[in-house]
């Protein structure tokens, strides 16, 4: 009897616990619970390294848009470099490849490209017998060139009139060398150096030209992620979905050039399949016209971030959130709206972006008045109290961190147990010093149980995870793991489940959350 009794008290305790522990609760969320998401990343904003495969059938698929290449005169043993890093002559006389000798291209087809500097100039050149400059702003005829290239990476240049580019002896490059060059070492052949690259939808679109990247992002969009995936996310207790998209999902029957429709009806699918299984959608606009960061997810050409430089840019981004708030606003499965990811800190000032953020806030609240509108923190060398400060908006606003032991060489060298300290001195103090401010609720919209811990056993990645949810079990509103599915395991959600290096269970409450709420599959109206 006295067992009995024991049992039932610690149960007791166990569900009060549970209750109170929950604090906070998200309005439009079953009981009282707090957003526990997945990203769907990589599905419809093209990441390549998250789905390599994407890229595999394009002709010359390493020399895509935003390409970095370095290229050295084969006769000179130096390499090409646009003087200041642009707006000046081009010299062949550097020994060692720097800023300066990193060229982005810009691919017009498989075989011709432009060739953009550091500081944004184009190499250029008149016509036959003239030399090569880095100083036009902005590409046509004469910053087009046609490149041969061998096995070996070896290439040759050429003008559209059929002339090719040489190495001269006073180390300058100019139209005139004579005839047709072989890959022996002459002055028209050069050594080509990869240095980085971008595999993002404009690569993809842009790569394949419009017709085939049409196909092929039609097919991975109606595999990448079924109904499966959200039946599976469900019985994992998982509640909600982030869901990334790009800006031209707001012209999604005629996107402009090279973007590819139909990223809406997946985008419809995905609601009728949260809704089916009680799950909530939060629209992530990932990628802003211009570029909010540079990176290949927001969809940037080579890498520059011009979002911010351009009314027009910020204009279309609004009109984005304002189509994608119409459309969704009235869904019952819509949680919230984000209205940028990931801006630069480096780039995008609080002058332009938190304007920007109330703009969108309004936008929002012309439609609904309890969606949450979700503001994402600058990435890079910013303090998301900036965002508290700001009084974007006054009812069921956010902050979104994305929190990684990764990108940063301070993680480098940690340890296992190092790398948990850091959680707990570092994340978990913010997570707390934010959720005690007067102002939005905390989202840890981005984690992921990876770090760079050489051989790591299986138990260090399940204290990684559990010590990542523990500490973002706390944020006011919730976590987003990074992401559903990925070509590298740990990045994969599914996977580390399924292996069990990520451990939900015994997580009662999220356990707690699955059985609050069963699954309505009169909801699966699909557009296929």
């Amino acid at each position: 009897m006295e067992l009995l009794f024991s049992k039932w008290v610690s149960a007791f305790l166990l569900c009060c616990w549970l209750i109170f522990s929950v604090g906070h609760s998200v309005e439009g969320l079953h009981g009282n619970a707090r957003v526990r998401a997945v990203n769907l990343g990589g599905w419809l904003v093209v990441e390549g390294w998250i789905k390599p495969s994407l890229f595999d059938d394009i002709p010359n698929g390493d020399m895509l848009d935003g390409t970095q290449v370095q290229l050295k005169s084969v006769t000179l043993q130096k390499y090409i470099s646009a003087q200041n890093g642009g707006g000046m002559n081009v010299s062949v006389d550097r020994d060692n490849p720097l800023e300066w000798e990193t060229f982005k291209l810009w691919r017009v087809s498989e075989s011709v490209f432009q060739f953009r500097t550091s500081e944004g100039q184009f190499l250029t050149c008149s016509g036959d017998g003239d030399s090569v400059t880095a100083t036009a702003e902005s590409p046509s005829y004469s910053e087009t060139f046609y490149l041969e290239r061998n096995f070996n990476n070896r290439v040759h240049i050429k003008l559209k009139s059929g002339t090719y580019i040489q190495a001269s002896n006073d180390n300058v490059l100019t139209a005139d060398f004579p005839g047709t060059p072989g890959w022996d070492d002459n002055p028209a052949t050069f050594e080509m150096t990869f240095v980085a690259k971008l595999q993002g939808d404009y690569q993809l679109a842009n790569g394949y030209g419009h017709n085939k990247a049409k196909d092929v992002l039609k097919k991975h969009r109606n595999s990448f992620i079924t109904v499966d995936d959200f039946d599976f996310l469900y019985r994992h207790g998982i509640n909600t979905v982030r869901i990334p998209v790009g800006w031209w999902i707001a012209s999604d029957s005629n996107p402009p050039a090279p973007f590819i429709g139909g990223s809406l009806e997946a985008l419809d699918n995905a609601f009728s399949w949260a809704q089916a299984y009680n799950i909530k959608c939060i629209i992530d606009l990932h990628a802003a016209p211009g570029s909010q960061n540079g990176m290949e997810h927001s969809a940037s050409r080579d890498g520059t971030v011009n979002w911010q430089t351009s009314p027009e840019h910020i204009a279309q981004t609004l009109d984005a959130i304002e189509f994608l708030a119409s459309r969704y606003a009235v869904h019952p499965a819509l949680l919230g709206i984000e209205l940028l990811n990931e801006p630069s800190a480096a780039d995008v000032s609080l002058d332009i972006l938190v304007p920007f953020y109330k703009q969108g806030y309004q936008i929002v609240r012309k439609y609904s008045s309890t969606a949450y509108v979700i503001f994402c923190q600058r990435i890079g060398n910013a303090d998301p109290f900036e965002l508290y400060q700001a009084n974007i908006g006054s009812s069921n606003t956010v902050v979104d961190l994305h929190y990684y032991n990764l990108f940063d060489r301070y993680f480098d060298k940690l340890t296992s147990s190092e790398n948990i300290q850091f959680l707990y001195k570092n994340r978990q103090s913010q997570i707390q010093a934010l959720n005690s401010a007067n102002g939005p609720l905390v989202f840890v919209g981005e984690w992921v149980n990876e770090w760079n811990v050489t051989n790591g056993s299986l138990a260090d990645y399940q204290d990684f995870g559990r010590v990542q949810l523990d500490v973002y079990n706390a944020a006011s509103f919730g976590w987003s793991y990074w992401t559903l599915k990925c070509e590298k395991q740990h990045w994969d959600f599914e996977w580390s489940i399924r292996n069990n290096y990520l451990q939900l269970q015994p997580g009662i409450k999220l356990t707690l959350l699955a059985s609050m709420a069963q699954p309505n599959r009169k909801h699966l109206l699909l557009n296929v």
